[in-house]
């Protein structure tokens, strides 16, 4: 078997391949997989790349509901054009979908909520996301963090005085909605349902006449190059 000469490591025939790609294709990538899911809906389809570098803990509570079967029959209970599309935690009689545990809001990752991009919905708490979740159909700034966004510290803040019984307003800015992903295919039917006709049902506002229904998320493996640094250290 032959050696590495860098390492003194014995190199499998395998490696030898990947060593002379690398050698003779130097400015080559080499495809690994990307994880993608497909969301399948009563109006067509949606493929979703997820980003576990930058969202890892939240990528992996999504898949890890989306292989439980977690948002079969779910639908896209709120609609609002101009806005977002949000879904996940609701069925066609608008029972509430069962919770799952919250997770910690990564929207300080860097990512931006930008047309066809996916994020955590979540209650006023920062980090309250479960399993709702929403596509922005045009740029949503106010949604990002910023150097203004409130701390878990400023969150605390407020909630020990209101526990006293004293109100202390709130001066900074949201925390954000944490990203995790982005459409890659199938903005058109999201832009469908965005202009979808919408009624107020019981307490839920902004809700589909005609009911968007989420047969089912799966997952996709596809490929994604890696930079042949990753790949030949």
């Amino acid at each position: 078997m032959p050696v590495n000469l860098r390492s003194g490591r014995k190199v499998s025939a395998f490696n030898m391949k990947r060593l002379l790609i690398a050698f003779f294709c130097s400015g080559c990538a080499i495809s690994a997989p990307a994880e993608e899911v497909l969301i399948s809906t009563n109006l067509g389809e949606i493929m979703i790349e997820l980003d576990e570098e930058k969202a890892p803990v939240t990528v992996a509570h999504f898949l890890g509901l989306v292989d439980s079967g977690a948002y079969k029959d779910t639908i896209f209970h709120r609609v609002i054009p101009g806005f977002m599309v949000q879904g996940g935690g609701y069925y066609l009689d608008m029972a509430e979908a069962e919770e799952s545990e919250m997770i910690i809001n990564e929207a300080d990752n860097g990512l931006s909520n930008v047309r066809g991009t996916i994020a955590m919905a979540r209650m006023n708490e920062i980090d309250s996301a479960s399993r709702q979740f929403f596509i922005n159909v045009v740029a949503n700034k106010r949604l990002n963090h910023g150097r203004k966004s409130c701390t878990r510290k400023d969150e605390a803040t407020v909630a020990a005085a209101r526990a006293r019984g004293s109100y202390k307003p709130t001066t900074c800015k949201s925390f954000g909605y944490a990203v995790f992903g982005k459409v890659t295919s199938g903005m058109d039917v999201m832009d469908m349902i965005e202009i979808t006709e919408t009624s107020t049902v019981g307490e839920y506002d902004d809700v589909p006449v005609t009911p968007i229904v989420i047969l089912s998320i799966d997952r996709m493996v596809t490929e994604k190059a890696v930079p042949d640094s990753v790949l030949f250290d």
